[in-house]
């Protein structure tokens, strides 16, 4: 039992809990049952005596965020792994201790438990009444795979469990998936994937070789990368990859993450796994879901010798996907400059129209990418080009503030009034995202101001309604039309007075602006105001003096917007001014009386 315990705390994956060494010495790979709970130890901080001198108990907390105490039991030094792996050792101990033969011994004992694990239980009472049983769904594989085809109980306990052991199968990958580590149940209800992809995925190639000839189906779908050879693609797994497609699997399957075996690969960089697939003639050309074609992949991840290798396959440079365009975008979405040149020397249509953001200068742009944007720039792309998110490049780099982009366009006397279907040009983007500094650019280049556009007029109204202050300061100070109109609010005052930014309001009465303008769906600002109960904002334009009795198609006034939307505060506040008023008209009246009677 010592010579157990003291493999597991070498070769562990991790440290173990002294309830799960507990376990692990009542396991008898032999035995029948394999594991039985009434051996296990009665008081388990004795398992410490097996090895004294060599290990050590420590109490620690799982996490640092959380306060859960768990005792472990440790070599009790580095230097006793040192010890027990050289060939100090006396020599009927030291294969013991050889990694081969000890990761064996744990995925045999790893094993034997999960076998004895074919009872119907959730998978919280599996957790709770079988320590060990986590560690051995997560880790037995791993264990396995550097040894299982040289150890014929292994490869025996493996077969028992692909092919006898439904229910403990299954039981495994209810607790541990590696493609979901994060997910508490993985499989939950349903089936787990089949045990070709998993033998695949994780390495196992002698259980692959064996698994194929007892007659599994080589092409299953199956898991997150849809099949056998795409999972064996994605991990590299050489050996494996070569068995699969030597035994006729569909190299050109469909599915799964990447789509095909071609493009895991290629998005990993395994060069090697992408040659052997080029070599079985896969198409290169096939489209997959997420990242287009294979050259995509490479060239989003800027794995540049896989790029190479497909090149010379005379792979579709132009191949267009949903999300990222073509390959020139991939590689300008993520700045990979030597990916972008390979492929412009390939004469790729640099002003190609397709994916999320139009073109790769729209991308490079987006994304704040200058020496990309400047190296497609040199290649005499459309610097106006257009696409249905953004109008052009300048837009694009407007909305995201970045600076240094922005500037490197306008040198490419790009059209800096270009006009889009959501904002009327880049000044208004800017402006209603506050960007200071590209306002300012945009308006020392000559930028039309006053432009207007059907959502929010103009860029005053823009920086008005999201409450802007500087930008809105920074419009004024050129002049800007502050009562342009459009369809919704009438001028930039209503605007503000609907989102109840005080400070703008303010700025903008102190411009002149017309208080009493009209628009067709709230009437002028205070009805506006009065509308939302904005109380500062009604307060602040009755000060100016503002028409408390105008009349709106939906309200007749600004009384009646507060009341209808139940603001007490704002209804009190109107009130009060209409009956200041009316005594000012009472007073002004009966001063008139007075006076015709003295003429009289």
């Amino acid at each position: 039992m010592a010579i157990r315990i003291l493999q597991f705390l070498a070769f562990s994956e991790r440290p173990l809990r002294i309830e799960e060494v507990v376990e692990v010495i009542a396991v008898d790979p032999k035995g029948d049952p394999r594991f039985d709970p009434r051996n296990r130890m009665p008081e388990p901080k004795e398992i410490s005596r097996y090895c004294s001198s060599l290990v050590a108990v420590e109490r620690r907390r799982t996490s640092e965020y959380n306060q859960t105490m768990v005792t472990e039991l440790r070599l009790s030094h580095f230097s006793v792994k040192e010890y027990l792996t050289s060939n100090r050792l006396e020599k009927d101990l030291t294969p013991s201790f050889q990694e081969i033969s000890a990761k064996a011994s744990i995925a045999t004992i790893c094993l034997a438990y999960l076998l004895q694990l074919d009872g119907k239980l959730p998978v919280l009472k599996i957790r709770e009444n079988f320590p060990l049983a986590q560690y051995c769904a997560r880790y037995w594989m791993i264990h396995a795979a550097v040894t299982e085809g040289g150890d014929a109980v292994l490869q025996g306990f493996i077969e028992e469990l692909f092919f006898h052991c439904e229910r403990s199968y299954t039981n495994c990958y209810r607790l541990y998936s590696s493609e979901q580590p994060w997910v508490e149940e993985p499989v939950g209800k349903g089936k787990p994937t089949a045990a070709l992809y998993y033998a695949s995925l994780e390495g196992l190639a002698n259980t692959v070789k064996n698994l194929i000839f007892w007659g599994v189906d080589i092409n299953a779908q199956s898991g997150r990368f849809g099949n056998a050879l795409q999972a064996a693609s994605y991990e590299e797994h050489e050996k494996i990859v070569q068995t699969l497609l030597n035994k006729g699997t569909d190299v050109n399957a469909q599915g799964g993450h990447f789509g095909n075996a071609l493009q895991a690969a290629s998005h990993e960089e395994h060069e090697k796994t992408v040659q052997s697939l080029l070599d079985k003639g896969v198409d290169v050309n096939a489209q997959g879901e997420h990242l287009g074609n294979a050259l995509q992949a490479a060239s989003h991840e800027e794995h540049e010798k896989a790029v190479l290798i497909l090149l010379d396959k005379e792979i579709d440079v132009n191949a267009q996907s949903e999300h990222l365009g073509n390959a020139l975008q991939a590689a300008s979405h993520e700045e990979h400059e030597k990916t972008v040149l390979t492929l412009l020397n390939k004469e790729i249509d640099v002003n190609a129209q397709g994916g999320h953001f139009g073109n790769a200068l729209q991308t490079a742009s987006y994304r704040g990418h200058e020496k990309t944007v400047q190296t497609l720039l040199n290649k005499e792309i459309d610097v106006n080009a257009q696409s249905e998110r953004f109008d052009n490049a300048l837009q694009t780099a407007s909305e995201e503030e970045h600076e240094k982009t922005v500037l490197t366009l306008l040198n490419k006397k790009i059209d800096v009034n270009a006009q889009s279907e959501y904002f009327d040009n880049a000044l208004q983007i800017a402006s209603y995202e506050g960007h200071e500094k590209i306002v300012q650019t945009l308006l020392d280049k000559g930028t039309d101001f006053n432009a207007q556009s059907e959502h929010l007029d103009n860029a005053l109204q823009t920086a008005s309604y999201r409450g802007h202050e500087k930008t809105v300061q920074t419009l004024l100070n050129k002049e800007i039309d502050v009562n342009a109109q459009n369809e919704y609010f009438d001028n930039a005052l209503q605007t503000a007075s609907y989102r109840e930014h005080e400070k703008i309001v303010l700025t903008l009465l102190n411009k002149e602006v017309d208080v009493n303008a009209q628009s067709e769906h709230f009437g002028n600002a205070l009805q506006t105001a009065s509308h939302e109960g904005h109380e500062k904002t009604v307060q602040t334009l009755l000060n100016k003096e503002v028409d408390v009795n105008a009349q709106s198609e939906r309200f007749d006034n600004a009384l009646q917007a507060a009341s209808h939307e139940g603001h007490e505060k704002t209804v009190q506040t109107l009130l009060n001014k209409a009956l200041v008023q009316s005594q000012h008209e009472i007073s002004a009246v009966a001063a008139c009386h007075c006076s015709a009677v003295q003429l009289r």
